[in-house]
């Protein structure tokens, strides 16, 4: 599961690429804020796939799927990786359209014996930036006026020993020699990089509750707290 997560490093994300000597293009109308409490529905960063070249742009999150007929009511945020290519939902999308979402790092909340949800912050112990393996549609209005609508959503698998301490669920988080090869979709064996992150990648602290509330998205949603020490 990944419902919330921040994104403040457009630069470093950008000169990774770089250094890894991904190809891409800027979309003209392509906009960055820095993001500390990212919801669903949101418009994201993303590196879309295509064939050569990618192309970094924004994209709603939630996935509508280009064959549907109005905008579905529920629009998936995350696609489970056991079941890419069997359910219709997703099939497309993971036989052709694959991205990258770069996140500085994201949230889950762990049940306490309180009975009440505890937030927690989760990033790589290296602190270098994200990248989710996400897939990607865009969906045509039937109005002939209206612009095309690019969404997106994030491939979770089981979690590994870290996660494990607060949800059975996270994220694919691809390591950056994988970028390129997730980028292109249909690409022989892509299926076994969507596994959970090595043990040591991440490390987890409790964050403050003011996270629950979507709005509030100031910089100290990622602020540890001082009461508890990092898991």
């Amino acid at each position: 599961m990944c419902g919330r997560f921040g994104f403040f490093e457009l630069k470093y994300f950008i000169e990774l690429l770089r250094q890894l000597e991904i190809p891409f293009e800027e979309d003209e109308t392509y906009r960055f804020a820095p993001g500390y409490n990212i919801a669903p529905e949101s418009s994201v960063t993303v590196l879309l796939g295509n064939h050569n070249t990618a192309t970094l742009t924004n994209a709603q999150w939630g996935l509508i799927p280009h064959w549907a007929k109005s905008i579905p009511k529920v629009r998936p945020i995350n696609a489970r990786s056991e079941s890419l290519d069997t359910k219709p939902y997703f099939r497309h999308m993971f036989r052709n359209n694959h991205c990258l979402i770069p996140a500085s790092g994201f949230y889950e909340w762990k049940r306490t014996e309180e009975a009440r949800k505890q937030p927690y912050y989760i990033h790589r112990t290296d602190n270098r930036p994200m990248a989710f393996a996400a897939l990607w549609d865009r969906w045509k209005p039937p109005e002939k006026n209206e612009k095309p609508i690019i969404s997106c959503g994030i491939i979770t698998t089981e979690a590994n020993r870290e996660m494990l301490s607060v949800h059975d669920r996270m994220p694919v988080i691809l390591e950056p020699e994988t970028w390129k090869d997730w980028l292109e979709a249909g690409k022989t064996g892509i299926e076994n990089l969507l596994r959970p992150a090595r043990e040591g990648t991440i490390e987890l602290y409790p964050v403050s509750t003011l996270l629950n509330n979507p709005q509030y998205i100031k910089k100290n949603c990622i602020d540890r707290l001082d009461s508890e020490a990092p898991l």
